[in-house]
């Protein structure tokens, strides 16, 4: 177990619901610990995830940077001073996001989920958002149904995809590419037709930062772009979008363009809706579904 460490942080007696004696445990905020006690706690609690999501202190405190996490309103669950779980909620105008729940394996079913669940919820109502949206992944059926008991509603599957390096084998057909500048590259994400998850709303790619993006012409007035980002050995962020004409084919050329300039890089991007229209281009291109996610919500 995981003791975390702090100078009496503020917290609230809650009881864990257990039929089977376990005490009452204690909610307290998440900035009463350093990012070193929060990251020993997450990765104990995902010992053994469906999908493995190790975290360090580096990217904890670029994930809460890049995703607008509120430490104040995060919530770790204590039981005389040992972690049993957290989770936390990212907060942004109209809406929140509950992000990065785990409970230690041997302290499940025991009702801290549900506490740090509920306690996220009420910190949401107190914000006056109208709705608060997570992500599952598809197949952690525990989960799934403990949200859809708070009342949360399936609303659509994203795909995590990736593509090995290398140039793309296919023939994309005649195109011209652009490399557009960062002003240029903000500007796109303004006019984006798509829907996108909290990973990859323009707030979230803006504090990422480092974007790039690529426009594309083809014969017949068809155009389309790409935005991006690029670090030394993966892309990843990857936002398409069709202007005009046929998504597939534009789709095709703006993932042949993009390894055509980055062909020694691995791509990573999440949160693909299952039916965006550019899927089966990428997939043409050497992507594939690494596994997918369930949004859900919950109207307040």
């Amino acid at each position: 177990m995981v003791s975390l460490h702090s100078p009496s942080p503020p917290s609230h007696p809650c009881d864990a619901g257990s039929t089977s004696g376990a005490p009452p445990f204690h909610i307290a905020p998440a900035d009463a610990f350093t990012i070193d006690e929060l990251v020993a706690a997450y990765n104990q609690t995902r010992v053994d995830y469906i999908v493995p999501m190790p975290m360090n202190a580096t990217r904890l405190a670029e994930y809460v940077h890049h995703y607008d996490v509120d430490m104040g309103r995060s919530a770790v669950a204590l039981d005389d001073g040992d972690t049993l779980g957290l989770a936390m909620l990212g907060v942004r105008p109209g809406h929140t996001w509950i992000t990065r729940l785990g409970v230690l394996p041997h302290k499940r079913k025991h009702g801290t989920g549900r506490a740090l669940m509920q306690h996220l919820i009420d910190q949401s109502r107190q914000l006056e958002v109208p709705y608060i949206i997570l992500e599952v992944i598809m197949g952690n059926d525990p989960a799934e149904r403990l949200f859809h008991e708070l009342g949360f509603k399936a609303v659509r599957e994203l795909l995590i995809v990736r593509r090995p390096p290398g140039p793309s084998s296919i023939d994309a057909g005649p195109y011209t590419v652009q490399i557009l500048d960062h002003p240029q590259t903000v500007a796109l994400l303004d006019r984006r037709h798509s829907i996108p998850s909290w990973l990859d709303e323009a707030a979230s790619l803006n504090n990422a930062g480092g974007l790039a993006a690529l426009r594309v012409d083809l014969p017949g007035e068809e155009w389309g772009w790409i935005v991006y980002q690029p670090t030394t050995f993966q892309l990843s962020r990857l936002v398409l979008q069709t202007e005009r004409g046929d998504p597939r084919r534009v789709g095709r050329a703006l993932a042949h363009a993009l390894h055509a300039r980055h062909p020694t890089s691995d791509t990573k991007s999440e949160n693909l809706p299952v039916d965006d229209p550019h899927w089966p281009a990428l997939q043409e291109l050497g992507y594939f579904e690494s596994f997918r996610r369930i949004e859900m919500r919950l109207d307040l």
